[in-house]
């Protein structure tokens, strides 16, 4: 079946391509990822964009429009060309798109939601590996920005299992290397193709958010290092700190966006950036930020590598949100983490008098939050912070945040978290990942663990570690959370076991990678000094007897084989 039509380059077809169903097209917490050779197969992404489309607009398909960017990893230009030949087919009248394709995760959510568009398409497989034999994702947003709730992901995989058609314009191509707005005509409606500077809308409306002069004006006493890892926030931090701030060059690595990340992993964190740690630890520079491929993850680092976690990251901003013009305009009325992530941020909240939430891993269970003006401040302990300016996760935001609260305070990163533990006490919290075990031991370990948790014994029972330092159970569960806005219910999002004294221990299986399983331990434990040099000590030494209790009452050693985590946070 085909309709013709006459474009502004050559006639179009709309074709009508049989297909038939692919097995595990499933979107995760963040949406589709697999291999690059996955999305290659003949059928295989079409089948995925058509599902996005028909379960995310519905009967808003026709005269829809969309945006759409990606991170610049392999195959973002061919699966962008891809969106834009069956948004077409399918009636979609615009589609606004990044130059060459890119967009950060969060300069897409930012144009959804200042051009008022329908929802949009992000091509990345975020902080996983990319190039030819690397990971690709994709992951449909909604009208707000932010990443499509449950009940979308939902009715994707289930269109996905009996998917028998796709609509495509074969013959039509955009040339995504110029900026313009270039206008169609499929089957007597117009089509309309606007290809942006990936960086402008962003940044002027980092602007608008951040007093840019003092944080300038800041950075003249400070050296500071951005590490784009070779993804797509490149572009974005230097036009920023570089054209912006007037800051040389060097203060920008690895600025050049790269389809396989220099063949490197994306992910800022400790391992993964350890070229930026070893600079740092150095001693000559002040401050540094990390970020990821797709530009929503960021890690923070002070002086000879002061290692700021995640949780603490998102603690020390919501301490400190008046020097921000934003907050000041805007007030602040709430925060939220995700569950495994620290209860530093609660402890924040309680002395503020503000409400503090918890939901599943995962941004899109912020957005209700944030759309019903409950919440203005969030984060995960993977690295992810932001606020209500847009519905994703900012990396780039979250450094001018730091900026400016380094600016407002005079202190140093270290000095900074030093006074804050202070008056809040300190989380330690470490995360051990074990990647790529095989799904088989990921799922027996979990089959172990709620046993436990469904064991009544299990409630009462105290653990103890081989030095003899001893935790009592006071709640298990294996967490369920009830939105409180939409009362949509999410089951089985981590096992709970949660002690007397405030200590924690999470386990997970992540849903972010692309192949096998990857299961997460949280470590948490809680203390309130009154001499304050405790809260100096090294968090994996505090922990390790509960380390040792997470271990050992997983069976995880035995049941994966592994030894050692890959990767200690």
């Amino acid at each position: 079946m085909s309709c013709c039509g006459s474009g502004a380059m050559a006639p179009n077809t709309i074709e009508t391509i049989a297909t038939a169903p692919f097995d595990g097209q499933k979107p995760g917490t963040s949406g589709l990822r697999k291999s690059v050779g996955v999305f290659q197969q003949p059928h295989y992404s079409e089948n995925f964009i058509q599902s996005g489309l028909t379960a995310g607009l519905g009967d808003k398909l026709k005269g829809a429009s969309l945006a759409v960017g990606g991170d610049g990893r392999f195959f973002c230009k061919e699966a962008a060309q891809l969106i834009i030949k069956i948004a077409a087919a399918n009636g979609v009248s615009k589609v606004v798109i990044g130059q060459n394709g890119i967009l950060s995760t969060p300069a897409c959510s930012h144009i959804i939601r200042k051009r008022q568009l329908c929802g949009g398409f992000i091509l990345t497989a975020s902080h996983n590996p990319g190039g030819p034999k690397g990971d690709f994702g994709i992951k449909y947003n909604i009208e707000n920005g932010g990443p499509a709730p449950e009940a979308i992901t939902n009715e994707i995989y289930e269109i996905s299992k009996s998917i028998s058609e796709y609509k495509i314009v074969p013959n039509l191509k955009v040339d995504l290397e110029k900026l313009g707005t270039y206008k169609y005509k499929i089957c007597g409606s117009e089509f309309t193709v606007e290809v942006i500077d990936s960086t402008a809308d962003y940044v002027e409306f980092m602007k608008t958010i951040f007093d840019f002069t003092t944080i300038k004006k800041y950075l003249q006493s400070q050296k500071v290092l951005f590490n784009a890892m070779s993804g797509v926030t490149g572009p974005y931090l230097r036009k920023i700190f570089v054209e912006e701030m007037g800051l040389s060059h060097d203060c920008c690595l690895n600025c050049d966006p790269l389809p396989d990340f220099g063949g490197k992993h994306p992910d800022p964190n400790l391992t993964y950036a350890k070229d930026l740690v070893d600079i740092m630890e150095e001693g000559k520079h002040d401050f540094a930020a990390a970020f990821d491929g797709d530009g929503d993850r960021n890690m923070i680092l002070g002086h000879k590598a002061f290692f700021v976690t995640p949780c603490d990251s998102l603690a020390v901003l919501a301490a400190n949100l008046d020097c921000i013009p934003y907050f000041k305009e805007n007030g602040v009325k709430g925060f939220a983490r995700s569950m495994p992530t620290s209860e530093a941020v609660d402890k924040v909240a309680q002395l503020a008098g503000k409400e503090c939430y918890q939901v599943p891993t995962g941004w899109k269970f912020f957005g209700n939050l944030m759309d019903a003006g409950k919440i203005n401040l969030c984060g995960e302990e993977s690295f992810g912070t932001g606020s209500d300016h847009i519905r994703e996760k900012d990396g780039i935001w979250a450094a001018l945040a730091w900026l400016s609260v380094l600016a407002n305070s005079g202190k140093s990163v270290k000095d900074l978290l030093f006074d804050h533990w202070t008056v809040y006490g300190r989380n330690f919290f470490t995360r051990y990942d074990y990647e790529n075990v095989s799904s088989d031991a990921g799922d027996k370990m979990m089959e172990l663990l709620t046993k436990l948790i469904e064991d009544p014994k299990t409630k009462s029972m105290t653990f103890s570690d081989p030095t003899g330092k001893s935790y009592k159970m006071s709640h298990l569960d294996n967490f369920e959370y009830k939105d409180p806005i939409d009362g949509s219910i999410s089951k089985n999002q981590g096992i709970r076991f949660l002690f007397e004294d405030g200590s924690r221990i999470i386990y997970r299986l992540s849903g972010t990678g692309s192949s096998g399983a990857t299961i997460r331990i949280y470590v948490e434990g809680y203390e309130k000094y009154a001499n304050p040099q405790f809260y100096y000590q090294d968090a994996q030494e505090v922990l390790k007897p509960l380390v040792t209790i997470a271990l050992r009452t997983s069976k995880l050693k035995e049941l994966t084989g592994r030894e050692e985590p890959t990767v200690i946070t």
